[in-house]
C-alpha cells in the first residue's frame, strides 16, 4: 500500500508539471487503464504459481496508482479552472453582494480581503480576492472591514495574473491552490455599502472571534514589539510581525515556529490529550468503560480541531489536521500500525483533498520532517529513546532538510540547529500555551508574561542572526545536483556500519561548490524582468553585473527590489552589483532601489545628473552620473551613455533619463528608459549612428509620446521589448507605437504577456526567449 500511495503522489506531481491539461477523453482512458492495471496487479500478486508474481503485481499496482493520481489531479484541475471570469467582464464595473471571509489584511491605508460572492450582475466565481484602496484625490479612507460582514460593492475584476521571472514566485499557482480564480479591486466612486453587520455561518463566527482576539491582544500590548508573534501563535494572523523579526526568523531557520502548521496542531493535541488521559486513568470506572488512551486521543483531536479553526483553517492547518486525524484513527483502532503506514495514509488523504499541495514548500518540508523522524526512530536494531532520540532527531532534521531548502529557497540556516534547540521547547511548552490560555482567560498579566518570554527568545535569536555565517545562500541548483545531495543525505542517515557513508559526504560537495555559468568574454546576457508597470534590467558579462532601474513599489511594505530583483539575483549567484543605474526618479524606476541596496552590495551608483538621491548614494561605495559620450568596457563588452546631454530643450525629468548602449561581439542592446520625443530628437542630432541596435527596450513603455518614426528608423532593431504591466492604466504599449515598430521589421515582445525577456547576445547574434515560454504550466493565463 505504501508504494502505491507514493505512486499516486508521483502521478499528481507529474500532472502539476504539465504545460497544458490532457483532454477529457484521455483522462477517462487513464481512469479505465488504471482500474485494469490495478486488477491485473492484484491477481498477479496472489498467483501462487508465478514465482515472481508478488513483485510484478506490486509494480503493476504502483503504475496503476500513478495513473490514478494523474487522472485525479487532472479532473480536479479541470473543475477548478472552469471557475473562470469570462474575459468580456474583465476590468468592467460590476456590482456584487457577498460576505467578507477571513481576516482582512492591512496594507498601509489599503485593505485586502477574501470576498464570498452571494449575488452578482455577471457570472462571477464564488471566491474573490479584493483590494480596497483609498481615493487618489481628495480626502477619504477605506472603511473598517470585519469578518462576516455582508457588503454590496462595485468592483473591477480580472483573471489571475502574476509576474513570470526566472526563479520567481508563481502567484498564479498560489491563487489556484487556494481556490481563488479572480482578483480585483473596489471602486471608490462606486456603490459600496455595508448591508449586514454580520452574516450567519460557522466560519464567519470563527473569523469574528479571531478578529476580536487579535484586537484584544494588540490593545493589551500596545507598545510591545513582539505582540504580533503572540497573535500569530494564537489565531494564525502574522500581519503584526515586523519585517525585522521576519528577517531574524529567516536567518535562524525558525520561521516555522510562528506559522501554525503540524508542529503547533500536534502540540495542542499532545498537551490536551495527555492531560485528559492522565485524569482519565485516575477514574477507574471511566477506564472500565473506555480506555484512557482512546479518551486522550479523542480529546486531543477535538482540541487540535478547535485550534485549527482558531488559526483560520488555512491550507497548512488543514493538512496538519488531516495527518493528525489519520494518526488518531490508527491509535484508536487498538492495533499496532507502523508509523510509515500512517504517514503514507496521511499523504494520500492530503493529496486526495488538495492535489495542489505538491506545489507548496510547506507540504514538502512538513511531510519530509515527519518522514525523517520515522526513519530515524524506526527500522533499527536498537530503539533509541529519551534525550538521545531527541538529540538524534535535532541533528538529523537540519541535515536532511538541506536539499529541499536549497531546492525551494536557495539557502539554509547554519545556526538553525542551535536556534531550534532552545526556541522549539520555549515556544511549544511555554509561549504557545500562554498565548492559548490568554484566549480563554482575558487577563493582561498572562500576555505580559508570554511577551516577556518572547522577548528573551528574540534576544537569543537576534544574536544568532547577526552572525555573518548565519545564513548560507547558494545559487539555484540544477535538478541533478539536488537529487545527488538528497541521495547523499539519505545515505548519511543510514545506521552505522552501512557501506559507503563516507563517500556520501563527497556527493554533497558539488551542491556547495557549483556556480552557474556566465557569458564568455565579448558576450553578455540581459534580462528585462517582469516587474509590472516599470523597468528593471539585469546585465551580466563574464565578470561583472549591472542593474538598470529597480522597478516600482507595490505598496507600503513591498517593491520590485524585494519581490523580484533580490530573489532573482540570489538564484543566479550574484553577490555584488558593480553598477546600479537609476535612470531617473520616477517611482516605477526607483521604487525598489532602497530594498535592493539593503539586500546586496553595490560598488557604484549611477544616476542622472539632475537628481541626487542622497539616501541611495550613502549605500554605494561610489556615485557617478550618466553623461552622454561617457563609457567603459567590461570583459570585451562596451558600455556607453547616449543620454542625457546638455540640451536646453529638456523640460521633463523623462528627458534627462539615462540611456545605455551595450555593444558585444554579436550585437547591440539599447536600454532607453523613459525618454520621450524631445530626448529622442536630441540623441538623433548628437549621435545618430550610435542608436543602431539589434535589441531595444521601447522608450517610456511604448507610450505614444515616444518611439517617433525617425527614432525607430535610426535604431533599426530586429527586436523591441515593451516593459509593461498587465492591463495597466496607461494602456501601454500604444497600438500606434506597436504597429510602428512592427512595420519597421522589429519583432515585438512584451513582459505582461510573456514574462521576463532574456536576451543572450552571443557572437553569432542575439537570441531572445520569454520566461512564460521557457517555463509554462497549465494554469498560466487561465
Amino acid at each position: 500500500m505504501r508504494f502505491a500511495i507514493v505512486g499516486f503522489a508521483l502521478g499528481i506531481w507529474f500532472l502539476q508539471r504539465l504545460e497544458a491539461l490532457p483532454g477529457k477523453a484521455l483522462l477517462v482512458g487513464c481512469v479505465i487503464l488504471s482500474a485494469l492495471l490495478a486488477l491485473v496487479g492484484i491477481l498477479a500478486s496472489r498467483a501462487e504459481n508465478l514465482r515472481r508474481g508478488r513483485p510484478l503485481g506490486l509494480a503493476v499496482c504502483v503504475l496503476a496508482a500513478l495513473i490514478a493520481g494523474f487522472s485525479w489531479a487532472g479532473w480536479r484541475a479541470e473543475t477548478r479552472l472552469a471557475e473562470a471570469l469570462p474575459m468580456q467582464w474583465e476590468l468592467r464595473d460590476l456590482e456584487v453582494t457577498g460576505v467578507v471571509h477571513g481576516l482582512p489584511r492591512e496594507m498601509g491605508a489599503a485593505r485586502r480581503f477574501e470576498f464570498r460572492v452571494e449575488s452578482s450582475e455577471a457570472p462571477v466565481p464564488g471566491r474573490l480576492l479584493l483590494s480596497w484602496y483609498p481615493p487618489r484625490r481628495g480626502e477619504g479612507v477605506v472603511p473598517e472591514i470585519m469578518p462576516g460582514e455582508r457588503w454590496t460593492l462595485t468592483v473591477r475584476l480580472r483573471r489571475p495574473h502574476g509576474f513570470a521571472n526566472p526563479h520567481g514566485f508563481d502567484y498564479e499557482a498560489w491563487l489556484l491552490e487556494r481556490g481563488i480564480r479572480v482578483t480585483g479591486y473596489v471602486r471608490t466612486n462606486g456603490v459600496n455599502q455595508r448591508v449586514d453587520a454580520f452574516a450567519p455561518g460557522m466560519m464567519n463566527r470563527v473569523h469574528d472571534v479571531r478578529a476580536r482576539v487579535r484586537a484584544r491582544f494588540l490593545s493589551a500590548l500596545p507598545d510591545a514589539p513582539q505582540a504580533g508573534i503572540l497573535v500569530a501563535l494564537a489565531v494564525g494572523d502574522q500581519q503584526a510581525i515586523s519585517t525585522e523579526n521576519w528577517e531574524v526568523f529567516r536567518r535562524t531557520g525558525v520561521a516555522h515556529l510562528v506559522s501554525i502548521s503540524g508542529l503547533h496542531v500536534s502540540l495542542v493535541a499532545l498537551l490536551f490529550g495527555g492531560a485528559v488521559a492522565w485524569g482519565w486513568r485516575r477514574m477507574p470506572a471511566a477506564c472500565l468503560r473506555w480506555p484512557a488512551r482512546k479518551a486522550g486521543t479523542l480529546a486531543g483531536l477535538v482540541a487540535a480541531s478547535l485550534y485549527a479553526l482558531m488559526a483560520g483553517f488555512g491550507l497548512p492547518t488543514q493538512r496538519a489536521l488531516m495527518m493528525l486525524v489519520v494518526a488518531a484513527i490508527a491509535l484508536m483502532s487498538g492495533r499496532e500500525v507502523q508509523a510509515s503506514r500512517v504517514l503514507a495514509i496521511a499523504l494520500f488523504v492530503v493529496l486526495l483533498f488538495d492535489p495542489w499541495a505538491v506545489l507548496s514548500a510547506g507540504f514538502w518540508l512538513s511531510f519530509g520532517a515527519v518522514a525523517i523522524i520515522v526513519f530515524i526512530l524506526t527500522g533499527r536494531r536498537t530503539v533509541v529513546q529519551g534525550w538521545r532520540a531527541a538529540l538524534r532527531i535535532q541533528l538529523a532534521i537540519p541535515l536532511a532538510t538541506v536539499p529541499p531548502l536549497l531546492a525551494l529557497f536557495n539557502a539554509f540556516s547554519i545556526v538553525a540547529p542551535v536556534a531550534n534547540a532552545f526556541a522549539i521547547p520555549l515556544v511549544s511548552f511555554v509561549i504557545a500555551p500562554l498565548a492559548l490560555a490568554a484566549i480563554a482567560l482575558p487577563f493582561a498579566p498572562i500576555l505580559e508574561i508570554a511577551h516577556w518570554f518572547v522577548g528573551w527568545m528574540m534576544l537569543g535569536l537576534a544574536w544568532l542572526a547577526e552572525q555573518p555565517f548565519a545564513l548560507w545562500r547558494r545559487p539555484a541548483l540544477p535538478a541533478l545536483l539536488i537529487a545527488a545531495s538528497a541521495l547523499a543525505v539519505f545515505w548519511l542517515l543510514l545506521p552505522r556500519g552501512t557501506p559507503g557513508r563516507s563517500v556520501a559526504l563527497l556527493m554533497l560537495a558539488p551542491a556547495f561548490l557549483w556556480m552557474p555559468p556566465r557569458p564568455d568574454a565579448g558576450e553578455f546576457r540581459a534580462v528585462v524582468l517582469d516587474v509590472g508597470q516599470g523597468l528593471a534590467v539585469h546585465v551580466q558579462t563574464a565578470g561583472h553585473d549591472l542593474v538598470f532601474d529597480s522597478g516600482p513599489p507595490y505598496g507600503p511594505d513591498a517593491d520590485a527590489g524585494g519581490r523580484v530583483l533580490l530573489p532573482y539575483l540570489g538564484a543566479i549567484g550574484v553577490k555584488r552589483l558593480h553598477k546600479l543605474v537609476i535612470s531617473h526618479g520616477d517611482s516605477d524606476h526607483i521604487g525598489g532601489a532602497a530594498t535592493l541596496t539593503d539586500g546586496i552590495a553595490v560598488s557604484r551608483l549611477v544616476k542622472t545628473p539632475v537628481e541626487t538621491h542622497p539616501d541611495l548614494a550613502s549605500r554605494a561605495l561610489t556615485v557617478g552620473d550618466c553623461v552622454a559620450g561617457d563609457g567603459w568596457e567590461w570583459d570585451d563588452v562596451r558600455f556607453e551613455w547616449l543620454n542625457p546631454g546638455s540640451d536646453p530643450a529638456y523640460r521633463k525629468i523623462n528627458d534627462h533619463a539615462c540611456v545605455l548602449r551595450i555593444a558585444g561581439a554579436g550585437g547591440v542592446f539599447l536600454v532607453t528608459s523613459d525618454i520621450e520625443a524631445i530626448a529622442e530628437r536630441s540623441i538623433l542630432g548628437r549621435d545618430r549612428e550610435a542608436l543602431a541596435a539589434d535589441v531595444v527596450t521601447a522608450p517610456h513603455h511604448g507610450s505614444r509620446t515616444s518611439s517617433s518614426p525617425a527614432f525607430v528608423a535610426a535604431v533599426g532593431a530586429t527586436h523591441v521589448i515593451q516593459p509593461v504591466g498587465n492591463m495597466n492604466q496607461y494602456r501601454h504599449p500604444h497600438p500606434a507605437v506597436w504597429a510602428r515598430w512592427d512595420a519597421a521589421g522589429a519583432r515585438n515582445w512584451r513582459t505582461d504577456g510573456q514574462g521576463a525577456i532574456i536576451v543572450d547576445m552571443r557572437r553569432d547574434g542575439p537570441e531572445l526567449s520569454a520566461q512564460r515560454e521557457r517555463v509554462r504550466r497549465y494554469w498560466h493565463g487561465r
